[in-house]
């Protein structure tokens, strides 16, 4: 069923509130873990710890977006980051608004979430907390993929969510 960019919701439509329960799971793991590896387990004092011989769990302040790249010393571009970010929820959650499945609506749950949860991060600590490394190592090689969050998984769980729906469903909400 389709509706005219006149009568489209804006804000509010038949699956945001599963996205928003989803955005708001994605948001309380993603804290919760950080919070708790930064001042329980105190991970900035025992990084590297070893999981198992392709994780470990490091200390890393990710001062950048994706991959940490256009890193910000300062406050000011911290908060130009956050502010793109802001923008670009606002942007997901119109998206949401007019999800017509439900898998759109969790994937773009997990997305705002994500970047919700990276958001905190970089309004309280000046830069995103990253902890997860996978890794190879070998007697003469070690490669390292980029540390990540819960918050990242997230969006990129959603991310793939958004694809599948629209390359395999009909009803795919298109981006407003």
């Amino acid at each position: 069923m389709s509706a005219s960019r006149s009568s489209a919701p804006l804000l509010y439509g038949p699956a945001t509130a599963l996205g928003l329960v989803v955005a708001a799971l994605a948001v309380l793991a993603d804290q919760a873990s950080k919070l708790w590896l930064l001042f329980v387990f105190d991970l900035p004092a025992r990084s590297p710890v070893t999981l198992g011989p392709f994780i470990d769990l490091v200390m890393a302040w990710n001062t950048g977006i994706s991959y940490g790249l256009f890193p910000q010393d300062g406050r000011l571009g911290a908060w130009l980051l956050f502010a793109i970010k802001a923008g670009a929820v606002v942007f997901l959650w119109m998206w949401l608004a007019r999800a017509g499945s439900k898998l759109t609506a969790v994937a773009l749950g997990l997305i705002i979430g994500g970047a919700v949860g990276n958001a905190i991060d970089r309004a309280v600590h000046g830069a995103v907390v990253d902890f997860v490394l996978f890794h190879i190592t070998t007697q003469t090689f070690r490669f390292n993929w980029y540390v990540f969050n819960l918050a990242d998984v997230a969006i990129v769980a959603g991310v793939a969510g958004v694809l599948y729906d629209s390359l395999v469903t009909r009803d795919a909400a298109k981006a407003p």
